[in-house]
C-alpha cells in the first residue's frame, strides 16, 4: 500500500471501498482494524500529532494509513470531525465519555454523517457499575466467568488475553460493525454499537452455561469433559519435556488411542466413567512419558487418535499442514498469520505492512470525498 495514496485498484477483499477511522488504542481496536483492512477495507488510524511513524513490528498495524492528529486542540478536532463525515465506520475505545468530552461522540457526528456506523470497544460497557472503572483483560474474564472456569484444580490460568481482548472484544466488535454495515445498507441510517469484553466473554460461555444449568458441567476447574480432567481430552509431558495434546472424545477414537499407545483399559467402553479419569491420566502420562513429542507424532498424528503435538509460536509456521495452506505470510521479511477466514471470489490480503509515516488528513478527506 502506498502510504501516501491508497490505489484502491489494488485492494484485494470483500470490503473494497469501506471506509473505517480507527482512534489509535490498545488491544482489541487495532487487531479488529487489522482483520478489516485485510478483508479490503480502507483504515486510517488517528494517532497523536507527535507520533512519526507505527511500529513496524506491530503485526496489528498492518495494511492501513495513519495521521497525526492532536486532539487537544480545537484544529484536530475539527479534522477528526472532516474524516469521521465521509468515513462508514467509526472504531474508538476509550473510556466512556471520553469521545464526548472532545466534540466526537456519537450523537454530533452522526449528525453529520447519518450513515456513520459508530463502534465502541470497552471492556465493561457503556453502562454499569464499573462503567468508568480501570481494567484489562484478566479482569472482564474474571468477572464473566471465564478466568474461573479455565487453569489447574488448585488456580486459574490466564489464557495469554486471546478471550478477552481478541475473542470477546475483537471478533464481537467485527461482527457487530459488519452487521450495522448490512443494516444501514437497507435503511439508510447508521447506529452505535456498544461492545464490552464482559458481554462478549459471557456470550462465548454459552454452551457451558447451558451445559451448567443442565447440571453436565461441575462449576470447578480441572472436572470436566474439556478442562483437562478427561483423559482423552487433555495434554501430557514426554521424555523430551515437550507435550502432545489428545482429543480422543468419540469412543472409537479412543479405542484407536488405547490401540496404538498400547494402554491396555478393560473399562475403555465406560470412558466417560469420571471415577476411572485419574488413573486413566496417570497410566497414559507414563505410557507418554516413555518417548519423545517427535516419536509420539510420527505414530499418532493425523490418526483417529486425535493426537497432536504442542508447538511453540516459533514452531508453529513449520508444521506441514500450515505450510501447506500458506496460513503463515512473510510481510516485509517478517512472518505473521495471513488473514483469515479466506474468500475464495474476493480474497483477503495483507494490505501492506505497519505504515512508516502519516499521511495528510487532506488527502485522506480528497480520496474518501471521491
Amino acid at each position: 500500500m502506498n502510504e501516501s495514496d491508497r490505489a484502491d485498484t489494488a485492494v484485494s477483499g470483500p470490503l473494497r471501498g469501506v471506509r473505517i477511522l480507527e482512534f489509535a488504542g490498545l488491544g482489541p481496536v487495532p487487531f479488529a482494524g487489522m482483520l478489516l483492512s485485510d478483508m479490503g477495507a480502507d483504515v486510517v488510524r488517528i494517532e497523536r500529532g507527535d507520533i512519526g511513524s507505527l511500529d513496524p513490528l506491530d503485526v496489528t498495524a498492518r495494511g492501513r494509513r495513519f495521521v497525526a492528529v492532536d486532539l487537544k486542540q480545537p484544529k484536530g478536532v475539527e479534522q477528526a470531525r472532516r474524516l469521521a463525515q465521509c468515513s462508514d465506520v467509526l472504531l474508538e475505545g476509550f473510556r466512556p465519555g471520553v469521545m464526548e468530552r472532545l466534540g466526537l461522540g456519537p450523537e454530533p457526528l452522526r449528525a453529520i454523517n447519518r450513515r456513520l456506523v459508530y463502534a465502541r470497544m470497552t471492556g465493561w460497557g457503556q453502562n454499569g457499575a464499573l462503567a468508568q472503572a480501570v481494567g484489562h483483560d484478566i479482569n472482564y474474564i474474571a468477572i464473566a466467568g471465564a478466568l474461573g472456569a479455565i487453569g489447574l484444580a488448585d488456580r486459574p490460568v490466564p489464557p495469554l488475553n486471546l478471550v478477552g481482548d481478541y475473542g470477546g472484544g475483537a471478533l464481537y466488535l467485527v461482527v457487530g460493525v459488519l452487521a450495522a454495515l448490512l443494516e444501514a445498507r437497507r435503511s439508510g441510517e447508521g447506529q452505535v454499537v456498544d461492545c464490552a469484553m464482559v458481554d462478549g466473554v459471557a456470550s462465548l460461555l454459552s454452551l457451558f452455561q447451558g451445559w451448567l444449568n443442565a447440571q453436565q458441567w461441575q462449576d470447578k476447574r480441572e472436572a470436566n469433559l474439556l478442562d483437562g480432567a478427561a483423559p482423552f481430552y487433555t495434554t501430557y509431558a514426554c521424555r523430551d519435556g515437550r507435550h502432545i495434546a489428545v482429543g480422543a472424545i468419540e469412543p472409537r477414537f479412543y479405542a484407536r488411542l488405547c490401540e496404538l499407545t498400547g494402554f491396555s483399559d478393560p473399562e475403555s467402553d465406560d470412558q466417560h466413567d469420571r471415577g476411572r479419569w485419574p488413573w486413566r491420566r496417570e497410566a497414559l502420562a507414563r505410557i507418554f512419558a516413555s518417548r519423545t513429542r517427535d516419536d509420539w507424532c510420527r505414530l499418532l498424528e493425523g490418526t483417529e487418535a486425535c493426537v497432536s503435538p504442542v508447538l511453540d509460536l516459533a514452531e508453529a509456521p513449520a508444521h506441514p499442514h500450515l505450510a501447506d495452506r500458506a496460513t503463515f505470510v512473510s510481510v516485509d521479511g517478517r512472518l505473521q498469520a495471513a488473514p483469515a477466514p479466506r474468500f475464495l471470489r474476493t480474497p483477503s490480503a495483507v494490505q501492506g505492512p505497519p505504515p512508516s509515516s502519516p499521511v495528510p488528513v487532506s488527502a485522506v478527506i480528497r480520496d474518501w470525498s471521491i
